[in-house]
């Protein structure tokens, strides 16, 4: 081997030492070209969803009087606003309540993945820390859970809950927030909370037995030990040591169940059991649209591909995530 040869070896090895962690994952992360376009598409999607005050050309509930149906690109004669996808059953612009739609859908999905995979986080963790009856008890209740079919169950807690607004009391504060979040009344955000709070207490069973599988096989780690002999708790070892170190699968679990809440939201929306209009979801519009497919076979897409688009992505993204972390792969 050549004197350059082995600067050149050199210098790659010195570079590779300088790249951090995270560094090191977003070059594995790049790679992946599907889950670089789904990333791009994601943040452009949920851009338009923020910016949807500013993007729509029509309010959410506002009728377009004997203008049902209207064709693509019809301008309003009286305000000079255009339809970008018409308008309709009942003459409200379809962009304005498809991008409103995904900014409550996208925020549903996110808010109720961040929740279920705290509690997954939370409950994985100690189950594997500290064993025992503890362990057995935790698990058990999620392998009883995971047996049990979850559409039917998801149907039945959503009519109870949607139908008595005073099973399960919500302070106000959280519904003035979510309602300025998503754009909505403080009533209507009821809903939207309530379909979270539904979607979440079903959704944290896999990331329970995940972060339990980490835990066990890093609680006997030299660096747990170590920590042990400094006098750190239970409680700044399993914040501080297992959390941190167990993450990787939690955090593609969670970029593959966004797509998993998305279309469980619509398809509780489709059902009637979620969130209803006049609150517009890509869920209750697909829904709305079956009655007019023989004569509009094209209008179920409209709401239809953002939903697979979406599912889509997220598990692309959740594919690159667990290419990118695995530190099996070479760089």
């Amino acid at each position: 081997m050549s004197v350059a040869q082995v600067a050149n070896l050199s210098a790659e090895a010195i570079s590779i030492e300088e790249r951090s962690p995270f560094q090191i994952v977003m070059m594995r992360f790049k790679r992946h070209r599907l889950a670089m376009v789904s990333l791009v598409l994601m943040i452009f999607i949920f851009s338009i969803t923020v910016f949807a005050p500013l993007i729509a050309p029509f309010q959410v509930q506002e009728l377009s009087v004997n203008k049902y149906f209207v064709a693509w690109g019809t301008v309003d004669e009286a305000t000079g606003r255009v339809h970008h996808m018409g308008t309709d059953h009942i003459g409200r612009d379809y962009f304005s309540r498809l991008i409103y739609a995904g900014r409550i859908s996208l925020t549903v999905a996110l808010i109720s993945v961040i929740i279920s995979e705290t509690i997954g986080i939370v409950i994985g963790a100690v189950s594997g820390f500290f064993g025992g009856w503890i362990d057995s008890v935790l698990m058990r209740f999620v392998e009883f859970m995971l047996t049990i079919p979850t559409l039917p169950l998801l149907l039945i807690i959503s009519a109870m809950l949607l139908r008595d607004e005073n099973l399960i009391p919500i302070p106000e504060s959280i519904l003035k927030f979510m309602g300025n979040l998503l754009l909505l009344t403080p009533r209507d955000a009821r809903s939207a909370v309530l379909i979270i709070l539904i979607l979440a207490g079903f959704g944290w069973l896999n990331a329970a037995q995940l972060m339990r599988g980490m835990v066990l096989s890093l609680r006997e780690q030299t660096f747990v030990e170590a920590s042990r002999s400094l006098g750190a708790s239970n409680f700044r070892i399993i914040t501080r040591d297992m959390i941190p170190n167990a993450m990787a699968p939690i955090i593609v679990d969670a970029s593959l169940g966004l797509a998993g809440y998305i279309v469980g939201e619509a398809a509780l929306a489709f059902l009637g059991f979620g969130i209803q209009d006049p609150i517009p979801t890509w869920g209750n519009m697909l829904a709305a649209s079956q009655q007019f497919m023989l004569d509009r076979p094209w209008l179920p897409l409209v709401p239809g591909l953002p939903i697979f688009i979406c599912a889509l992505a997220f598990n692309y993204i959740g594919d690159g995530l667990r290419d990118a972390l695995d530190p099996r792969l070479k760089l």
